[in-house]
Protein backbone atom coordinates (compact mmCIF):
# COMPACT_ATOMS: atom_id res chain seq x y z
CA UNK A 1 0.00 0.00 0.00
CA UNK A 2 1.36 3.11 -1.13
CA UNK A 3 1.64 6.24 1.77
CA UNK A 4 -1.46 7.86 0.45
CA UNK A 5 -3.78 5.09 0.86
CA UNK A 6 -1.99 4.49 4.34
CA UNK A 7 -3.32 7.55 5.43
CA UNK A 8 -6.63 8.21 3.75
CA UNK A 9 -7.82 4.28 3.43
CA UNK A 10 -8.44 5.27 -0.24
CA UNK A 11 -6.46 4.07 -3.59
CA UNK A 12 -3.79 6.91 -4.37
CA UNK A 13 -5.23 9.22 -7.52
CA UNK A 14 -3.32 8.63 -10.56
CA UNK A 15 -2.47 11.89 -12.20
CA UNK A 16 -4.33 12.78 -15.47
CA UNK A 17 -2.07 12.64 -18.53
CA UNK A 18 -1.40 15.62 -19.70
CA UNK A 19 -0.24 17.34 -23.18
CA UNK A 20 3.45 17.24 -24.19
CA UNK A 21 5.34 20.58 -23.55
CA UNK A 22 4.62 21.67 -27.20
CA UNK A 23 0.76 21.34 -27.18
CA UNK A 24 -0.06 24.44 -24.85
CA UNK A 25 1.89 26.62 -26.90
CA UNK A 26 0.43 25.36 -29.97
CA UNK A 27 -3.58 26.12 -28.57
CA UNK A 28 -2.59 29.13 -27.37
CA UNK A 29 -1.54 30.16 -31.48
CA UNK A 30 -4.57 28.70 -33.01
CA UNK A 31 -6.82 30.03 -30.21
CA UNK A 32 -4.72 33.05 -31.55
CA UNK A 33 -5.36 32.65 -35.27
CA UNK A 34 -9.22 32.07 -34.51
CA UNK A 35 -9.92 35.09 -32.33
CA UNK A 36 -8.14 37.09 -34.83
CA UNK A 37 -10.38 36.13 -37.69
CA UNK A 38 -13.77 36.45 -36.29
CA UNK A 39 -12.53 39.84 -34.54
CA UNK A 40 -11.66 40.67 -38.45
CA UNK A 41 -15.32 39.45 -39.81
CA UNK A 42 -17.00 40.82 -36.75
CA UNK A 43 -15.62 43.96 -37.65
CA UNK A 44 -16.76 43.50 -41.25
CA UNK A 45 -20.08 42.69 -40.35
CA UNK A 46 -22.08 45.50 -40.30
CA UNK A 47 -21.42 46.38 -44.15
CA UNK A 48 -21.61 42.56 -44.92
CA UNK A 49 -25.53 42.36 -43.59
CA UNK A 50 -26.15 44.34 -46.35
CA UNK A 51 -25.13 42.72 -49.03
CA UNK A 52 -21.50 43.95 -49.29
CA UNK A 53 -22.44 45.46 -52.54
CA UNK A 54 -19.85 47.58 -53.65
CA UNK A 55 -21.02 51.70 -53.82
CA UNK A 56 -21.91 53.46 -56.84
CA UNK A 57 -18.76 54.64 -58.68
CA UNK A 58 -18.62 58.26 -60.29
CA UNK A 59 -16.02 56.84 -62.55
CA UNK A 60 -17.31 53.69 -63.35
CA UNK A 61 -17.33 52.37 -66.62
CA UNK A 62 -21.23 51.75 -67.01
CA UNK A 63 -24.57 52.93 -65.75
CA UNK A 64 -25.97 50.22 -63.72
CA UNK A 65 -28.58 50.29 -60.77
CA UNK A 66 -27.05 50.34 -56.96
CA UNK A 67 -28.12 46.47 -57.10
CA UNK A 68 -26.67 45.52 -60.04
CA UNK A 69 -22.84 46.19 -58.37
CA UNK A 70 -20.68 43.70 -57.84
CA UNK A 71 -19.74 42.24 -54.26
CA UNK A 72 -16.91 43.67 -52.54
CA UNK A 73 -16.46 43.13 -49.14
CA UNK A 74 -15.35 46.80 -48.16
CA UNK A 75 -17.53 50.07 -48.96
CA UNK A 76 -14.67 51.53 -51.66
CA UNK A 77 -15.58 55.00 -52.22
CA UNK A 78 -14.94 58.05 -50.89
CA UNK A 79 -17.72 58.86 -49.02
CA UNK A 80 -17.34 55.58 -47.00
CA UNK A 81 -13.94 56.20 -45.97
CA UNK A 82 -14.69 56.68 -42.50
CA UNK A 83 -16.81 53.62 -42.55
CA UNK A 84 -13.87 51.74 -44.03
CA UNK A 85 -11.44 52.96 -41.12
CA UNK A 86 -14.31 52.08 -38.39
CA UNK A 87 -14.93 49.03 -39.91
CA UNK A 88 -11.31 47.81 -39.84
CA UNK A 89 -10.38 49.21 -36.72
CA UNK A 90 -13.21 47.84 -34.46
CA UNK A 91 -11.95 44.08 -35.79
CA UNK A 92 -8.37 44.67 -34.69
CA UNK A 93 -9.51 46.29 -31.40
CA UNK A 94 -11.87 43.73 -30.50
CA UNK A 95 -9.98 41.03 -31.26
CA UNK A 96 -7.01 42.81 -28.96
CA UNK A 97 -9.26 43.06 -26.21
CA UNK A 98 -10.24 39.30 -26.60
CA UNK A 99 -6.39 38.55 -25.73
CA UNK A 100 -6.17 40.85 -23.39
CA UNK A 101 -9.47 39.01 -21.41
CA UNK A 102 -8.65 35.21 -22.72
CA UNK A 103 -5.02 35.26 -22.14
CA UNK A 104 -2.85 36.04 -18.87
CA UNK A 105 -0.20 34.32 -19.34
CA UNK A 106 1.80 33.73 -22.71
CA UNK A 107 -0.03 36.85 -24.43
CA UNK A 108 2.30 37.74 -26.42
CA UNK A 109 1.96 34.86 -28.72
CA UNK A 110 -1.67 35.16 -28.77
CA UNK A 111 -1.12 38.76 -29.74
CA UNK A 112 1.09 38.11 -33.07
CA UNK A 113 -1.66 35.40 -34.05
CA UNK A 114 -4.77 37.22 -33.54
CA UNK A 115 -2.82 39.88 -35.53
CA UNK A 116 -1.91 37.10 -38.07
CA UNK A 117 -5.77 36.28 -38.31
CA UNK A 118 -7.03 39.50 -38.34
CA UNK A 119 -4.82 40.70 -41.06
CA UNK A 120 -5.26 37.70 -43.68
CA UNK A 121 -9.57 38.46 -42.88
CA UNK A 122 -8.90 42.29 -43.82
CA UNK A 123 -6.24 42.11 -46.17
CA UNK A 124 -8.33 39.17 -48.08
CA UNK A 125 -11.08 41.53 -48.16
CA UNK A 126 -8.92 44.47 -49.37
CA UNK A 127 -7.92 42.30 -52.47
CA UNK A 128 -11.03 41.32 -53.29
CA UNK A 129 -12.00 44.53 -53.24
CA UNK A 130 -10.03 46.50 -55.14
CA UNK A 131 -9.51 43.70 -57.78
CA UNK A 132 -13.28 44.48 -58.28
CA UNK A 133 -13.03 48.05 -58.40
CA UNK A 134 -10.09 47.97 -60.83
CA UNK A 135 -12.18 46.14 -62.79
CA UNK A 136 -15.46 48.22 -63.06
CA UNK A 137 -13.12 51.46 -62.90
CA UNK A 138 -12.67 53.55 -66.38
CA UNK A 139 -9.60 54.59 -67.25
CA UNK A 140 -7.66 57.63 -67.11
CA UNK A 141 -5.68 60.04 -64.95
CA UNK A 142 -8.96 60.71 -62.22
CA UNK A 143 -9.64 56.87 -62.04
CA UNK A 144 -6.16 56.26 -61.62
CA UNK A 145 -5.43 58.87 -58.40
CA UNK A 146 -8.91 57.93 -56.77
CA UNK A 147 -7.83 54.30 -56.77
CA UNK A 148 -4.48 55.15 -55.27
CA UNK A 149 -6.24 57.59 -52.65
CA UNK A 150 -8.48 54.40 -51.75
CA UNK A 151 -5.55 52.62 -51.58
CA UNK A 152 -3.80 54.27 -49.50
CA UNK A 153 -6.83 55.41 -46.75
CA UNK A 154 -7.19 51.35 -46.43
CA UNK A 155 -3.25 51.02 -45.97
CA UNK A 156 -3.40 53.39 -43.17
CA UNK A 157 -6.79 51.59 -41.73
CA UNK A 158 -5.21 48.12 -41.85
CA UNK A 159 -1.77 49.88 -39.78
CA UNK A 160 -4.32 51.65 -37.51
CA UNK A 161 -6.21 48.23 -36.51
CA UNK A 162 -2.96 46.63 -35.94
CA UNK A 163 -2.06 49.28 -33.43
CA UNK A 164 -5.49 49.14 -31.97
CA UNK A 165 -5.04 45.19 -31.55
CA UNK A 166 -1.58 45.45 -30.15
CA UNK A 167 -2.50 48.40 -27.75
CA UNK A 168 -5.66 46.68 -26.51
CA UNK A 169 -3.66 43.22 -26.15
CA UNK A 170 -1.18 44.53 -23.80
CA UNK A 171 -0.51 44.08 -20.33
CA UNK A 172 -0.04 47.47 -19.30
CA UNK A 173 -3.41 49.06 -18.67
CA UNK A 174 -1.65 52.44 -19.82
CA UNK A 175 -1.02 51.40 -23.26
CA UNK A 176 -4.95 49.59 -23.27
CA UNK A 177 -6.37 52.60 -21.92
CA UNK A 178 -4.43 54.13 -25.16
CA UNK A 179 -6.12 51.80 -27.21
CA UNK A 180 -9.69 52.41 -25.97
CA UNK A 181 -9.14 55.95 -26.54
CA UNK A 182 -8.29 55.35 -30.37
CA UNK A 183 -10.83 53.53 -31.38
CA UNK A 184 -13.73 55.33 -28.93
CA UNK A 185 -14.83 57.44 -32.22
CA UNK A 186 -14.35 54.67 -35.22
CA UNK A 187 -16.68 51.94 -32.53
CA UNK A 188 -19.53 54.45 -32.56
CA UNK A 189 -19.45 54.55 -36.35
CA UNK A 190 -19.23 51.08 -36.33
CA UNK A 191 -22.34 50.80 -34.17
CA UNK A 192 -24.00 52.80 -36.35
CA UNK A 193 -23.56 51.11 -39.51
CA UNK A 194 -25.22 48.23 -37.35
CA UNK A 195 -28.33 50.14 -36.99
CA UNK A 196 -28.34 50.94 -40.97
CA UNK A 197 -28.06 47.86 -41.78
CA UNK A 198 -30.70 46.92 -39.95
CA UNK A 199 -33.05 49.67 -40.83
CA UNK A 200 -31.50 51.03 -43.71
CA UNK A 201 -30.33 54.61 -44.29
CA UNK A 202 -33.94 56.11 -44.44
CA UNK A 203 -35.59 54.46 -41.76
CA UNK A 204 -33.02 55.69 -38.98
CA UNK A 205 -34.29 56.74 -36.09
CA UNK A 206 -33.37 60.26 -35.24
CA UNK A 207 -31.96 59.58 -31.55
CA UNK A 208 -29.31 57.43 -33.09
CA UNK A 209 -26.76 59.87 -34.22
CA UNK A 210 -27.68 62.73 -31.24
CA UNK A 211 -27.08 59.05 -28.79
CA UNK A 212 -23.90 57.95 -30.86
CA UNK A 213 -22.20 61.09 -30.41
CA UNK A 214 -21.88 60.49 -26.67
CA UNK A 215 -20.74 56.83 -26.96
CA UNK A 216 -16.90 57.93 -27.07
CA UNK A 217 -17.37 59.62 -24.40
CA UNK A 218 -18.48 57.12 -22.39
CA UNK A 219 -16.04 54.59 -23.84
CA UNK A 220 -12.89 56.68 -23.01
CA UNK A 221 -14.37 58.36 -19.64
CA UNK A 222 -14.68 54.60 -17.84
CA UNK A 223 -11.43 53.29 -19.42
CA UNK A 224 -9.76 56.26 -18.08
CA UNK A 225 -11.23 55.09 -14.49
CA UNK A 226 -9.96 51.89 -15.14
CA UNK A 227 -6.63 52.78 -16.13
CA UNK A 228 -6.04 55.48 -13.12
CA UNK A 229 -3.77 58.17 -12.45
CA UNK A 230 -1.18 55.90 -10.60
CA UNK A 231 1.76 56.05 -11.42
CA UNK A 232 1.76 59.28 -12.15
CA UNK A 233 2.62 58.79 -15.53
CA UNK A 234 -1.01 57.66 -16.64
CA UNK A 235 -1.64 61.09 -16.50
CA UNK A 236 -0.42 61.43 -19.77
CA UNK A 237 -2.86 58.51 -21.11
CA UNK A 238 -5.41 60.91 -19.79
CA UNK A 239 -4.56 63.62 -21.88
CA UNK A 240 -3.78 61.86 -24.99
CA UNK A 241 -7.52 60.05 -24.67
CA UNK A 242 -9.25 63.22 -24.05
CA UNK A 243 -7.11 64.96 -26.68
CA UNK A 244 -8.09 62.12 -29.25
CA UNK A 245 -11.74 62.70 -28.19
CA UNK A 246 -11.40 66.33 -29.46
CA UNK A 247 -9.56 65.51 -32.27
CA UNK A 248 -10.76 62.13 -33.84
CA UNK A 249 -14.57 63.35 -34.48
CA UNK A 250 -13.30 66.67 -35.90
CA UNK A 251 -10.97 64.56 -38.38
CA UNK A 252 -14.18 62.49 -39.12
CA UNK A 253 -16.45 65.39 -39.89
CA UNK A 254 -13.70 67.23 -42.15
CA UNK A 255 -13.09 64.19 -44.23
CA UNK A 256 -16.79 63.28 -44.82
CA UNK A 257 -17.38 66.69 -45.70
CA UNK A 258 -14.30 67.40 -48.48
CA UNK A 259 -14.64 63.98 -50.13
CA UNK A 260 -18.44 64.18 -50.23
CA UNK A 261 -18.56 67.29 -52.04
CA UNK A 262 -19.08 66.90 -55.75
CA UNK A 263 -18.03 70.44 -56.24
CA UNK A 264 -14.33 69.78 -54.48
CA UNK A 265 -13.63 66.51 -57.01
CA UNK A 266 -10.47 66.72 -58.46
CA UNK A 267 -9.56 70.09 -57.69
CA UNK A 268 -6.52 69.16 -54.90
CA UNK A 269 -5.87 72.89 -53.58
CA UNK A 270 -8.95 73.68 -52.58
CA UNK A 271 -10.14 70.02 -51.20
CA UNK A 272 -7.22 70.86 -49.08
CA UNK A 273 -7.66 74.45 -48.22
CA UNK A 274 -11.45 73.51 -47.47
CA UNK A 275 -10.07 70.29 -45.35
CA UNK A 276 -8.36 72.85 -43.37
CA UNK A 277 -11.19 75.50 -42.47
CA UNK A 278 -13.53 72.45 -41.71
CA UNK A 279 -11.03 70.67 -39.20
CA UNK A 280 -10.25 74.38 -37.70
CA UNK A 281 -14.10 74.62 -37.21
CA UNK A 282 -14.78 71.73 -35.74
CA UNK A 283 -11.73 72.06 -33.16
CA UNK A 284 -12.84 75.34 -32.12
CA UNK A 285 -15.80 76.13 -29.75
CA UNK A 286 -18.39 75.92 -31.64
CA UNK A 287 -17.30 72.61 -33.02
CA UNK A 288 -19.87 71.26 -30.17
CA UNK A 289 -16.22 68.47 -28.67
CA UNK A 290 -16.12 70.40 -25.39
CA UNK A 291 -19.26 69.08 -23.97
CA UNK A 292 -17.88 65.31 -24.81
CA UNK A 293 -14.47 65.79 -23.42
CA UNK A 294 -16.27 67.05 -20.64
CA UNK A 295 -18.66 64.18 -20.21
CA UNK A 296 -15.55 61.84 -20.13
CA UNK A 297 -13.71 63.86 -17.86
CA UNK A 298 -16.61 63.27 -15.58
CA UNK A 299 -17.10 59.48 -16.08
CA UNK A 300 -13.11 59.18 -15.25
CA UNK A 301 -13.28 60.83 -12.09
CA UNK A 302 -16.70 59.64 -10.59
CA UNK A 303 -15.42 56.00 -11.62
CA UNK A 304 -11.83 56.75 -9.60
CA UNK A 305 -13.94 58.14 -6.72
CA UNK A 306 -16.37 54.74 -6.84
CA UNK A 307 -12.71 52.62 -7.21
CA UNK A 308 -11.36 54.79 -4.22
CA UNK A 309 -14.24 54.17 -1.61
CA UNK A 310 -14.30 50.42 -2.42
CA UNK A 311 -10.99 49.90 -1.77
CA UNK A 312 -11.18 51.93 1.53
CA UNK A 313 -14.26 49.29 2.15
CA UNK A 314 -12.24 46.51 1.28
CA UNK A 315 -11.22 44.50 4.56
CA UNK A 316 -7.65 44.37 5.64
Amino acid sequence: MTLPEQATGEPAAQPAPGPRPGHPRAGVAVWGCLIGFLGGLLGLGPWLMTGARLPLQNLWGAEVMPEQMPVSLLPLSQYELTTIVALLTVGGAAAGLTVHIAFPARRRLATWCAAAGVLAVQLAAAVQSFTVLDGGLTRGTMAGLYFAGLLAGVTASLAAALVALLLLASKSRGLTALGAGLVAVPFASWAVEWVVGFVGHVNVPVAVPSIARWIPALLVGCALAWCGLRPARRAAVWLVNLALLWVVPALFISVNYVLGSRVLAGDMQEMLLMGRQILAATLGPKGGALPTVFLALAVALAGLGIRYVAARRRPG
